[in-house]
């Protein structure tokens, strides 16, 4: 297996060497004729249920097949953000659940995370958006989950250069804010290399340049396996987490999704002295922002108006998401753009996730995430590998299943976006 244990002791004993005998991360094996399940999907998601399934529920004999490189889909193009101040139960235990997960998984991969507990901060800007955001604080205190209410003048004691708009600056001057202290931010790459690490030396082949051609069933209609650009793979279980190309990968087993595949971008400035050190988030203006470890400033908003899988985005957004912040932050005003991308995100009707079965057995789904992929890697792994060993949710997803839809017992939480734009 690649990797090896990372200490102080094999950081000192490899400094010695010049850091030229450090195993490999992982392993880069051929894939086998037969797997007990294959996952497909390689970023934060789908690794996490690799890790989970060969840890928690014994199985190794599993494979993760990427189209591409590890980490090189949606995971390498978030903003990192980390929290669980939802509203309605499914999700507020769900997210919790991930949020507790986060906090143990640098010493659970061995691998630093850089997971940063820095607080995410929503600010509010009208009474009805007050009224609206007080109801979801009152419902995460009741669950159990931090959540702090902050009036506009600690928010400017705790954040200086943030521009209340008290003297008319601003379309909507601030008038609270609440915060969820145990929310921060996360190292995107870190998390899909820790995944990837962790399964590996767990026996998970992770197999690169491997995309999904077609699935095959039998007489029955159960899944048989895949076909794929390496080789047909026998496997009577095959679990689904490729983001905003769930709707592509699901047609290939004649399963339509209730989804929508939009464009959500973000970009970064050069990188200036720290002067923010907690994430900004506000409904009212649609943008969110917070500093990276670099010193960038990093800022994202809503939704393109289109559909699209292009990655790049639109000019209009950037220009709307731009002058929000400049509003809200007028020191970055002079700072230059340095990099913008763009996630294709699965938009469920209902904002909220599937975990779950499929009409075809032995295939899962994992997708619908719209703006909480990234914050639920752990969570989403750990239900969803429980899911495919057992072929039954987990409490914490039994309301995430894809046949809700029809059933009308949707989890209508489409409320949070505001407050989700960045995650």
């Amino acid at each position: 297996m690649g990797g090896g244990k990372y200490s102080f002791l094999s950081l000192a004993k490899n400094a010695l060497s010049g850091h030229k005998n450090w195993q490999p991360a992982i392993r880069h094996p051929e894939p086998k004729a037969r797997y007990d399940a294959v996952i497909i999907g390689g970023g934060g998601h789908g690794l996490a249920t690799a890790y989970y399934l060969a840890k928690l529920h014994g199985m190794k004999n599993i494979a993760v097949l990427e189209r591409g490189w590890i980490g090189g889909g949606n995971t390498g193009r978030n903003t990192t953000i980390v929290r669980s101040n939802y509203l309605l139960e499914p999700n507020a235990h769900f997210y919790e659940h991930s949020l507790k997960l986060w906090e143990g998984l640098s010493a659970d991969l061995n691998f630093n995370v850089m997971f940063s507990q820095r607080s995410v901060i929503n600010t509010c800007h009208t009474p009805g958006e007050v009224e609206a955001t007080m109801r979801r604080y009152n419902a995460m205190r009741l669950n159990g989950i931090d959540a702090e209410f902050i009036s506009a003048d600690e928010l400017k004691r705790r954040v200086p250069d943030i521009n209340l708009g008290r003297d008319g600056s601003m379309r909507w001057p601030i008038m609270c804010a609440v915060s969820q202290p145990r929310g921060g931010v996360a190292r995107h790459d870190a998390v899909a290399w820790g995944y990837a690490r962790g399964a590996d030396s767990l026996g998970v082949d992770i197999l690169q340049n491997c995309e999904v051609t077609g699935f095959k069933r039998g007489p029955d209609g159960a899944l048989q396996g895949v076909e794929t650009s390496r080789g047909y793979i026998e496997t009577p279980k095959a679990g689904v987490a490729v983001a905003g190309h769930s709707g592509h990968v699901m047609a290939m087993a004649d399963i339509r999704l209730p989804i929508e595949s939009h464009l959500l971008q973000a970009f970064v400035s050069e990188p200036v002295k720290p002067f923010l050190d907690v994430v900004v988030s506000t409904g009212a203006l649609h943008f969110y922002i917070s500093q990276t470890d670099k010193g960038e400033v990093l800022l994202g908003g809503g939704l393109d108006g289109y559909n699209s899988y292009s990655q790049r985005g639109t000019i209009p957004n950037i220009e709307e998401v731009t002058e929000a912040a400049v509003e809200m932050f007028p020191n970055i005003s002079r700072l230059k753009w340095m990099r913008q991308w763009a996630g294709v995100m699965d938009m469920t009707m209902d904002g909220s996730p599937i975990i779950g079965k499929t009409p075809v057995q032995g295939l899962y789904l994992d997708g619908g995430w719209c703006y909480g992929g990234f914050k639920a890697t752990p969570g989403s792994g750990w239900c969803f590998a429980h899911t495919i060993a057992h072929d039954e949710p987990h409490e914490l997803n039994a309301a995430f299943t894809l046949d809700r839809f029809g059933r009308s017992a949707v989890i209508d939480e489409k409320g949070a976006g505001p407050y989700a734009k960045a995650h």
